[in-house]
């Protein structure tokens, strides 16, 4: 099962500025304008190692200058790694409708194992794009800057007692983050904690939350290295990984709503027509009552979706009958087939819309938001056909998916808080 160690961790100096000025949220969701604001505040923010290519017109030497960079600051003394090997507790505190919750783990190196050999098991399908970047980045650079985001079954609390007794005293590094989050880091060195550590994990199964392109290229990179450098395969058979149970109760996932853009010939009363065949349509909701009925659903156990087509004209679609999708996707577990994900996907984007997997991989007609207002906004403003709103896909959902050795398709979860880039790094070589 999974096989942790400790780590000599890669941190900033206090010569390098203060925390929250040198961390950032990871780089799929920092924007061009976000990474130069935070490089503008403190020349020495991660970001500049961790998203050396925000844009086509950085160009392909934006690798070779990520590594320089990170020379650079180890020669002066900006970066440096802990005398000690340790793993480092991790928490996130925040405010989620007016209720404070907090996610504790514990960050440490993780063997790399194939998905084929049931350890670590992913849940949503990946983006080809970009792990190509990230692969370049980790060789050019030989560095992991941020973690991969992991869940393991705890019953019975002891690995969280022991991480939670470890973070008893002040963090070595706390900041609050633009969005509120307080992050915190305590350093742990202790060879009994670790052994401890150690121990637990080994008859543990690692189901990753977060970080699918990262530890697909943590894969790659491991067999590159194997072929082209095998003296030092040891140390790139290695990923970070930020490991929390999933019995923690701030575990917190968003929905990924849905914008559907470029269609020809787009007929919303045709589209109603069809889907009246597979689901209960209650039309010309305003987004309150639609809401509504989203939540409604949900705490009914119910696949719904909202339909968005502009104009204040919220459909809500709740299907009828979940035996449905049992002949559509005969191949898939029950966990699979009964997501509202699926649902959506394979009853109207694929059987309605006429929208392939590989359309959608490819963002042709398909594109992903965290935010309901973005996705109204793009059928508001006519650069979209429709959007549809969708519900959270539960933890345990996620779990019974990759437990079954399947992925849910792209952009099925949104993990919140994402976990913060620069508070502890690790540098392979």
């Amino acid at each position: 099962m999974a096989e942790i160690k400790p780590f000599n961790g890669l941190r900033f100096t206090e010569k390098a500025g203060r925390t929250e000025d040198l961390c950032c949220p990871p780089y799929d969701i920092v924007s061009a304008e976000e990474k130069q604001s935070y490089t503008e505040k403190n020349p020495h923010n991660i970001i500049r190692l961790e998203l050396p290519k925000a844009s086509a017109q950085d160009g392909d030497n934006a690798y070779s200058d990520a590594a320089k960079c990170l020379d650079g600051w180890l020669k002066d003394d900006i970066l440096a790694r802990d005398e000690k090997a340790g793993i480092y507790v991790y928490e996130m505190k925040f405010s989620l409708h007016g209720v404070t919750r907090a996610v504790k783990g514990f960050i440490s190196l993780v063997k790399l194992e194939d998905f084929s050999k049931g350890v670590i098991l992913p849940h949503e399908e990946t983006l080809s794009k970009a792990k190509a970047d990230r692969f370049e980045l980790m060789c050019a650079t030989g560095c992991n800057f941020s973690q991969i985001y992991s869940l393991y079954s705890d019953p019975n609390g002891s690995m969280f007692k022991l991480i939670d007794e470890c973070s008893s005293k002040e963090p070595d590094s706390s900041y609050t983050d633009r969005d509120g989050v307080t992050h915190s880091l305590w350093c742990v060195y202790d060879g009994n904690v670790i052994d401890a550590l150690v121990r637990g994990m080994a008859d543990k199964k690692l189901y990753i939350a977060d970080g699918h392109h990262r530890y697909e290229t943590a894969l790659k990179y491991r067999d590159h290295i194997a072929n082209t450098q095998p003296e030092k395969l040891g140390s790139s058979e290695y990923v970070t990984m930020m490991m929390v149970n999933i019995e923690n109760d701030g575990l917190t996932v968003f929905p990924t709503h849905r914008i559907v853009r470029d269609l020809p010939n787009f007929d919303l009363g045709a589209l109603t027509e069809k889907c009246s065949e597979y689901f209960e349509i209650t039309p010309y909701l305003n987004r309150e009552k639609g809401e509504i009925g989203l939540e409604k659903a949900y705490s009914e156990n119910k696949k719904a979706f909202v339909l968005f087509t502009g104009d204040n004209n919220y459909t809500l679609m709740v299907l009828k009958d979940a035996a449905l999708m049992e002949s559509l996707m005969p191949n898939a577990s029950k966990a699979l087939r009964e997501l509202d994900v699926s649902v959506l996907h394979t009853l109207v984007l694929e059987r309605i819309f006429g929208i392939d997997k590989q359309n959608m991989a490819e963002q042709i007609n398909l594109t992903y938001t965290r935010s309901a207002d973005e996705a109204l906004a793009a059928v508001d403003g006519k650069r979209a056909n429709c959007c549809f709103l969708l519900n959270p896909t539960r933890v345990s959902e996620i779990r019974d998916v990759a437990a079954a050795g399947e992925k849910m398709p792209q952009k099925s979860t949104y993990f919140y808080p994402k976990l913060a880039t620069g508070l502890v790094m690790n540098k392979i070589f």
